[in-house]
């Protein structure tokens, strides 16, 4: 009997914990030639939602849980419960409900037919906003022209990964993450489903606009060389155009005896020129800022919990 696992990571998530166990659980019961067990990753909530994976725990012996030693942030949470699974497949899955938990059969027949990345796309997304709609439509067909990998549009981290592509997720250990780009880039055959996003059960969402911001410039430095490019261009094409009138300048002084005037315009231009530095300076910084990081070679995150026993020795993966 092949194994699945449920793969859950929640912060602050105590008003929709168990609305999300008793759902997936009644759809599970009804797959009988699997065997499923929860991992819940608790990402540093500062809640009850550790106290109610405990419950569960002892509840349900297929419900185990991972305590992470502070709040690392879900792409974090994610790479730490996948270098625990030990199944045949993960099922990633938020536990705001967002996810329905009645595709399980559906991705579990795709699977079976020989795909190793079954992905959930959102047809409709109710609860959201029109402009984090269009925002996130967007941001993804841009990222598809920066980058050369064949980034899913309005696909998240609903999935179902065979051991394949588990196996070769773990190989990924910057600290710095876009997995939904790591999805793209490990290739494997995959196969899109449809479905509508339903508003959150219960809480509130931990998403805001600046965090969003945030993951969307991972997404493009982790996967694109194309500001790079786009910055040197633009360097180039500035540092032209002051040439040119310069020469223009100095042509003019010199055969028509004209004064150099202009002192507004002037001042304007240096202005422009000297934002647009400091804007290319920042494009910069942030890949500097990465390496930065990623030389320190910190372990990507640390584990305080397992299943109830207090973790020792962690995992250097």
């Amino acid at each position: 009997m092949k194994t699945i696992t449920i793969l859950v990571p929640c912060y602050n998530e105590e008003a929709v914990l168990k609305k999300f166990y008793d759902r997936v659980q009644s759809v599970i019961e009804k797959i009988s030639d699997y065997e499923f067990a929860y991992l819940f990753i608790n990402d540093g909530s500062n809640d009850q939602t550790l106290e109610i994976m405990r419950q569960l725990h002892k509840l349900d012996k297929h419900v185990h849980y991972l305590a992470l030693s502070r709040n690392f942030g879900k792409e974090i949470a994610m790479i730490a419960g996948l270098d625990r699974v030990e199944s045949d497949a993960v099922v990633i899955m938020d536990a705001d409900l967002q996810d329905p938990p009645e595709l399980l059969p559906e991705m579990i027949d795709w699977w079976q037919k020989g795909y190793k990345d079954v992905c959930a796309k959102r047809r409709s997304r109710d609860g959201e906003s029109w402009f984090k709609k269009w925002s996130s439509h967007t941001y993804y067909k841009l990222l598809q022209r920066l980058t050369n990998v064949p980034i899913q549009i309005d696909v998240g981290d609903f999935r179902l990964l065979d051991r394949q592509c588990i196996e070769a997720l773990k190989l990924f250990r910057e600290s710095q993450r876009y997995t939904k780009g790591m999805f793209s880039w490990i290739g494997f055959d995959k196969k899109e489903i449809l479905f509508d996003r339903d508003a959150r059960a219960a809480g509130q969402t931990k998403w805001n606009y600046w965090k969003l911001l945030n993951l969307a410039i991972e997404g493009i430095t982790s996967f694109s060389m194309a500001p790079l490019r786009i910055a040197s261009f633009l360097g180039c094409i500035l540092s032209i155009t002051s040439m040119i009138y310069m020469l223009i300048v100095i042509f003019k002084t010199i055969i028509f005896g004209e004064d150099v005037k202009g002192y507004p315009s002037l001042v304007s231009i240096i202005l422009f020129i000297g934002g647009a530095q400091i804007f290319f300076l920042g494009i910069i910084g942030e890949y500097l800022g990465r390496i930065f990081n990623e030389s320190k070679q910190r372990p990507l995150y640390l584990v305080k919990e397992f299943d109830g026993e207090i973790v020792i020795k962690q995992n250097l993966r």
